[in-house]
């Protein structure tokens, strides 16, 4: 996970003797750059912002299941029917985003609107989009499937309703779209 947080770093000089004063023990920083070592300056100069710090940790996992949906087995990836990919697709963001719940709503809530300048969100959209190409509004219809699985969303429903009741949820709304 640190990975990308040390990779900002690499071309940086040592701070120490000679590289711009002593670091404190554990990175200095606190959080997360402590943890990885470098400093919080150096994240925000590296990443710009908490969101994209956090879409830099979240990249490779978002390239795993955009592969997948792009050339992976049926019924996420090509070969299954609209109804069938879009339900495969729900359950596999939510996965995702279960998995890694904490770091993508961070992502997508630094900043107002945040969500919808990360690029796997433009991804996303135009998937399901692609997949609501029946609807009324396909372009609609993909924001509002999206929307039911924003990080905030989930993170708030989660409490009171369950994983099992939001998956449940977020499909039927999904398999709603497509009427």
């Amino acid at each position: 996970m640190w990975t990308a947080i040390r990779c900002a770093t690499a071309q940086r000089p040592p701070r120490g003797p000679g590289g711009g004063g002593a670091r404190p023990a554990g990175g200095g920083s606190g959080g997360l750059g402590g943890e990885a070592g470098v400093g919080k300056g150096t994240l925000f100069r590296r990443f710009g912002d908490k969101a994209g710090l956090a879409a830099a940790l979240l990249d490779a996992r978002e390239r795993v299941l955009q592969e997948e949906i792009l050339q992976g087995p049926p019924p996420l990836g090509p070969g299954a029917g609209e109804e069938e990919r879009l339900v495969a697709f729900v359950g596999a963001y939510l996965d995702y985003l279960l998995e890694h719940l904490a770091l993508v709503r961070m992502s997508e809530t630094a900043s107002p609107g945040a969500r919808y300048r990360i690029g796997a969100y433009r991804f996303w959209h135009r998937h399901v989009a692609i997949l609501a190409a029946g609807a009324d509004d396909p372009e609609y219809a993909a924001h509002a499937v999206l929307a039911a699985l924003s990080a905030e969303h989930v993170a708030a429903l989660l409490p009171e309703l369950g994983e099992e009741r939001v998956r449940e949820g977020s499909v039927r709304l999904a398999r709603s779209v497509l009427r």
